[in-house]
């Protein structure tokens, strides 16, 4: 098994997003970004580094190739301050537990900065079988389902939870 590792997220990087854009890749997330909304996430997700309120990653091969990013930013769950996560896997490195070991090495950043936040939650689409999964297998919790406004359209979302002081 190839072994993994996360990089923090750098400029040069927003190339990786216009890889995840395509109607593929954003079917349960309500479709494609505009190449003004990439530039806009590729600045957030450096600002919000830079501050302290997010840590967002390129998952990595041993070559260290790109093989998708993940993250976890500053969010409230349920009254109480938490860590909310995303991630994507690009279409030739899906299928190979990629996701789920990044999630593994994400939970642990997230454990070691967790300061005051006590839970991680995570909010894919109902429809994302693979994203639920790695949600199952990485030991979250399913707390319920809710509907939301995202990128123009209701989304339905299940939320997973996962409680980093254990």
């Amino acid at each position: 098994m190839e072994t993994l590792t996360l990089r923090p997220w750098s400029d040069g990087d927003r190339d990786l997003l216009r890889i995840a854009n395509t109607p593929e890749m954003t079917e349960h997330l309500n479709g494609v970004e505009t190449e003004q909304q990439l530039i806009e996430r590729n600045e957030r997700y450096l600002r919000l580094w830079r501050t302290g309120e997010a840590r967002m990653f390129v998952i990595q091969d041993s070559a260290q190739r790109a093989l998708g990013s993940i993250g976890y930013w500053r969010a409230d769950w349920r009254g109480e301050p938490a860590f909310e996560t995303g991630w994507f896997v690009v279409p030739e490195a899906q299928g190979r537990g990629v996701a789920s070991r990044a999630l593994g090495l994400l939970i642990d950043d997230a454990r070691e900065h967790r300061n005051d936040r006590r839970f991680l939650v995570a909010f894919p689409s109902i429809t994302n079988p693979g994203s639920n999964g790695v949600c199952r297998r990485s030991g979250f919790e399913l707390a319920g389902t809710f509907t939301e406004e995202f990128r123009g359209a209701d989304l339905t979302m299940n939320e997973w939870v996962l409680d980093l002081s254990r």
